[in-house]
């Protein structure tokens, strides 16, 4: 299967492709008879063996997996050279071969299927002596990347966290669902503690999920609690109701006027309106 978390039910009635492993002619002949209303609406159907299918979903995911962490990389370079990470993204996006999904920079992945996935991936090359080199490095970068985070808030603060308090915003992997697996908060906020800071955190949805994996967290009922008397406010998780803040008002409530923006919603040039430094991630 290829439906996404949070869009399953519309994935399953509209998917890009169907692909079915089998190597009995009866479960074949099944198969397609369920899936018949899918493909006669222009939905590919491939059968193939079950080896094949199976390689078929891990590929699909760890291509995916590495588009995101390539733009994640170039966002690094981005900001040494004084590039901006999301014309690039823009600029290769517009390129047919290439297409404009997952090309958004950010924390890292997370989730339930692309980390599963690619050392899914990754294992099956070594047992069979085969090693899938470009997939391995990318679950190291991708690793690397989410406590990598931290230090660019450290940086922010000017080099030094401890005392400080850190305002979290987004906790699950991606927005519209609970599900804290493998989120790149969690590195990011482990790592916080780490460096010596407090941190006080608010997701819509995640808060209890994330109790049982962020111990010594402050947790809050809103973005705008959450930030009172942070030294930064960190949005880690492109919620829809972080892209409408009240920078005013949050102006007003944190002791230090610090946003580190790790999906890029916002911009320095919005923010420095209302006093705040910015940080973005390959904005450079």
């Amino acid at each position: 299967e290829f439906l996404r978390e949070g869009a399953a039910i519309r994935d399953f009635k509209h998917p890009d492709r169907i692909v079915v492993g089998t190597d009995d002619a009866r479960a074949r002949e099944v198969m397609e008879e369920i899936y018949r209303p899918l493909y006669i609406n222009a939905s590919p159907i491939m059968v193939t063996g079950r080896r094949t299918a199976e390689l078929i979903k891990y590929a699909a995911n760890a291509f995916l997996a590495t588009k995101i962490t390539f733009i994640n990389e170039m966002a690094d370079l981005a900001e040494k050279v004084g590039a901006d990470v999301q014309e690039i993204a823009r600029g290769i996006g517009l390129d047919n071969r290439i297409g404009s999904k997952f090309l958004h920079a950010g924390p890292g992945y997370g989730g339930s299927c692309f980390p599963k996935d690619t050392l899914a991936l990754i294992k099956t090359g070594q047992d069979h002596e085969a090693p899938i080199r470009i997939i391995e490095t990318v679950a190291a970068v991708n690793d690397a990347r989410k406590r990598a985070m931290a230090r660019k808030v450290s940086a922010a603060l000017g080099g030094n966290l401890r005392g400080k308090t850190i305002a979290v915003l987004g906790l699950t992997f991606k927005p519209n669902t609970d599900d804290m697996r493998e989120a790149p908060s969690i590195p990011l906020i482990t790592a916080l503690q780490d460096m010596g800071a407090k941190v006080r955190a608010y997701d819509p949805v995640g808060m209890e999920q994330a109790k049982s994996e962020l111990k010594n967290v402050t947790y809050c009922a809103d973005p705008y609690s959450c930030a009172e008397r942070a030294d930064a406010l960190v949005i880690v998780t492109e919620w829809e109701q972080f892209r409408a803040l009240d920078f005013r008002k949050l102006a007003e409530t944190m002791a230090q006027k610090v946003v580190v923006d790790l999906r890029n919603i916002y911009g320095a040039d919005e923010l420095a309106r209302y006093g705040f430094s910015y940080t973005g991630v390959g904005r450079g």
